[in-house]
């Protein structure tokens, strides 16, 4: 069992009973963790309607493992990489032609439990950048801020060192976020916002114990608007809450039950709602309310359907999701029914969609495009890209990017 791909927002809004989502630019980077806005979508660019004989690889290099998504920016495409166990690296290749424009590396090895080292003890979490910042996360709550272009080192904080912070037993899974100028990431230490310009901690809040329960977190922030309020959507591994950007004050929290604390997946706001689902818990979607300064918290439905690592995505006034039991599903947001379960499809999936279609790389390397069909599961074409993928997956214009846990290659989907 893996349990830290590190684990999405959706700026969406509900009119009745349908859901709309603002678009993604077609030329929009694919920056962070899910894309441009941390919820799966990648512009409204028509895709091909299949995936054999329109798929060429355009570049590819071996590198040594990682779990965390290759991110684009600048015109590079940056990722990840854990050497011998014993050193972290981030590298920076030309987006066009794959050429190495530069590598950073430093000491960041870190051993996971017993019972999860199968599932390998390297770097997990996945680069955010925005235009002249990368902001990498290595497994031992090092953050480190880069120059894009030249990879200089703007600035470094090892929070177990500077802050006393505990180490995450499964090492730092969260990947980052940057808005307003700031940088928010969940570690040892809790939820904290540093200022992407300086390297300035701003503040700490949701600051959990030092027990395997509560230390840390696997899931990752995004940014939301909730009843007019902009706000951080936050899930611990034992709540899920709506949190100030400016202040770090707890807006508002519920409990979410899950095996271990492994709330994993990011959770997915919906207009004025919040989805999750947790590992050997339940589907739940919440309805968030504010008069004056109280906010509630009121559960519109549950169900049996178990989330994992994966994170869904919203099409129309469905969602889709990749479950514990290795299936896919389709629910209905308004009333959390089952539309459709698919047979199995594989221990884990990234998905990346265009409103019209989904692509969904499985660990086992097969990606399928997907009709985003309610009324059935539809597999439109597939291949196979790696042997291995546990990394999410990248769409940027007409390129797919895909970091397979021994090598990161571009493809050109359609030409």
């Amino acid at each position: 069992m893996n349990l830290f791909r590190g684990a999405c927002h959706a700026f969406c809004c509900i009119a009745t009973s349908a859901v709309t989502c603002l678009p993604v630019h077609a030329d929009t980077d694919w920056n962070q963790w899910r894309g441009p806005n941390r919820d799966g979508a990648a512009g409204t660019r028509p895709w091909p309607n299949q995936l054999q004989g329109k798929w060429n690889q355009v570049w590819a290099h071996e590198l040594a493992p990682s779990y965390s998504g290759p991110v684009v920016q600048d015109g590079f495409v940056f990722t990840t990489e854990t050497i011998d166990k014993k050193i972290e690296r981030v590298t920076a290749y030309d987006l066009v032609t794959g050429e190495k424009a530069w590598t950073r590396e430093w000491p960041g090895s870190l051993a996971v439990p017993f019972f999860a080292a199968a599932n390998g003890d390297w770097i997990r979490s996945t680069p955010v950048s925005v235009p002249g910042s990368l902001i990498v996360l290595g497994m031992r709550d090092v953050l480190v801020r880069f120059d894009t272009k030249t990879g200089e080192e703007k600035w470094r904080i090892d929070f177990p060192l500077t802050y006393k912070t505990p180490l995450q037993p499964f090492g730092a899974t969260c990947s980052p976020m940057i808005h307003d100028d700031a940088v928010f990431v969940q570690l040892g230490g809790g939820l904290t916002k540093v200022d992407l310009e300086t390297g300035d901690v701003t503040w700490q809040a949701l600051a959990g114990g030092g027990d395997m329960s509560s230390t840390g977190a696997f899931s990752s922030p995004t940014i939301a608007t909730i009843c007019g309020v902009e706000q951080l959507l936050v899930q611990t591994r034992e709540k899920l809450c709506g949190v100030s950007p400016d202040t770090g004050k707890v807006l508002w929290e519920e409990p979410i039950a899950s095996f271990r604390g492994m709330n994993i997946l990011t959770p997915l706001a919906i207009g004025d709602a919040v989805f999750t689902a947790a590992h050997s818990g339940s589907s739940q979607m919440f309805d968030i309310t504010h008069d004056s300064d109280t906010w509630k918290v009121n559960e519109r439905w549950r169900q049996k359907t178990q989330g994992y690592m994966s994170s869904p995505v919203v099409i129309g006034e469905h969602l889709y999701m990749h479950m514990k039991n290795e299936r896919a599903v389709c629910l209905s947001i308004a009333d959390g029914e089952i539309r459709w379960t698919s047979p199995p499809v594989g221990k884990y999936w990234s998905m990346a969609h265009n409103d019209n279609k989904i692509l969904a790389l499985a660990d086992d390397g097969v990606l399928r495009l997907i009709d985003p069909n309610p009324e059935r599961f539809t597999v439109i074409d597939e291949i196979k890209v790696a042997d291995d993928s546990w990394a999410h997956i990248a769409v940027q214009g007409d390129l797919v990017i895909v970091r397979a846990l021994d090598r990161l290659a571009a493809y050109r989907w359609g030409g």
